[in-house]
């Protein structure tokens, strides 16, 4: 078996992250050590003086922060553990955990994407804890993304964490690659939404949901 199987969600599908079979032949720390190097000739190639004080640290601080933070959803190992439990209750209708913190990085011109993520399921027969959703929703976020790749992962593990269809996430976001470069547009934000099972095929379900988290009159 290879390293990069444990993790299908990354490699396969219409929603996997464009990595290489490679990703995860070098350790965390040796990627660490590359992007540090290769960093500080980014900063020497600007024309900064790498001697200066404030300075002289970046490279290995930005590798770090790469490779162990902001890219952290790029590692296997960091996926959460999806634990769920009997619906013993017996609760039969939508959940809804709403305006959880979303922070990704375009792909594209690696600058942030900053928004909120609404996330709605309805159990056929399992629960999961309310925090392994925020959780689920930061792994995915903490790759070189795309809004619409990372609005159909979160759905795509929370049907298979949960054994349902029934699975809708929404993301509002900004993203500073508009506003602050290019058209430099800073009233702008894009939403994404992944709608699965009723959430789909039911529109009584879809506008409980819109009208749970806000947002219905920006979607009708």
């Amino acid at each position: 078996m290879n390293s990069f199987d444990n993790d299908d969600d990354v490699f396969t599908g219409k929603d996997h992250t464009p990595l290489r079979e490679d990703a995860f032949q070098m350790s965390p720390n040796e990627k660490v050590a590359k992007i540090e190097s290769l960093f500080g000739e980014i900063m020497q190639t600007l024309g900064l003086d790498m001697t200066d004080d404030s300075l002289k640290d970046s490279p290995k601080r930005v590798a770090k922060m790469y490779v162990n933070e902001i890219f952290g959803g790029l590692l296997p190992e960091n996926k959460p553990s999806i634990s769920t439990f009997k619906n013993s209750y017996k609760y039969r209708q939508m959940l809804v955990e709403k305006d959880i913190t979303v922070y990704s990085f375009c792909e594209h011109h690696f600058l942030p994407i900053i928004g909120k993520a609404h996330v709605a399921y309805i159990s056929n027969g399992e629960v999961i804890g309310l925090s392994k959703i925020n959780r689920l929703v930061d792994y995915y976020a903490k790759r070189p993304q795309v809004q619409e790749r990372l609005t159909m992962q979160i759905v795509s593990a929370l049907k298979e964490a949960l054994g349902t269809q029934d699975v809708a996430c929404i993301i509002d976001a900004k993203h500073l690659c508009v506003n602050c470069r290019g058209i430099k547009d800073t009233a702008s934000s894009t939403i994404t939404a992944e709608l699965s099972g009723i959430f789909r095929t039911n529109p009584i379900t879809r506008q409980e949901f819109l009208h749970y988290v806000g947002i219905h009159s920006k979607l009708d």
